[in-house]
């Protein structure tokens, strides 16, 4: 047994959308990561959290994000791309909590139903998380073709194993 205390990443879904397919790639990465000894991993859909207003104002913030902000040592995102960027639900997660994630460190995971695997979602996420304070990794996992890697479950296709 390790005698230090275990690391908490905060993994992120990007989307509140409906139908998104993201979701089994943040669940992938969130499972994925509990298997690790020294990690703990929270898990964050935004549909959990509805915000009122914009940026880093009182009113805006969602206490049970925030505490969940102070918990994390690190964030893991998962952001789909809408329209070459980022969803904005995410924008304003991030945007909420402002001085909390400043000099933790951040890793980005972009999906999308194309051959891109969201790389566009990424680039445009970048200097926006920049500027909260957050550090970013220098590297990015990405989902092309989501909607062809993950069964209905969320379970990985045995065809995408060792890809």
């Amino acid at each position: 047994m390790s005698s230090t205390a275990p690391i908490t990443i905060a993994v992120i879904a990007g989307t509140t959308r409906l139908k998104r397919e993201s979701i089994k790639a943040a669940r992938y990465i969130a499972d994925f990561a509990a298997t690790i000894d020294g990690i703990d991993v929270i898990f964050v859909d935004p549909v959990d959290f509805p915000l009122t207003g914009d940026g880093n104002d009182p009113e805006g913030k969602h206490p049970e994000y925030t505490k969940i902000v102070e918990k994390a040592d690190a964030f893991f995102i998962v952001t789909p791309e809408y329209n070459h960027s980022f969803p904005g639900s995410l924008k304003r997660l991030l945007d909420s909590e402002l001085a909390l994630y400043n000099h933790k460190p951040v890793a980005f995971a972009g999906v999308s139903s194309g051959h891109w695997g969201g790389v566009r979602a990424v680039e445009a996420l970048v200097p926006a998380v920049r500027e909260t304070g957050l550090v970013v990794m220098s590297w990015d996992v990405y989902f092309p073709n989501v909607q062809d890697m993950f069964e209905d479950d969320g379970a990985i296709k045995q065809t995408n194993v060792n890809r």
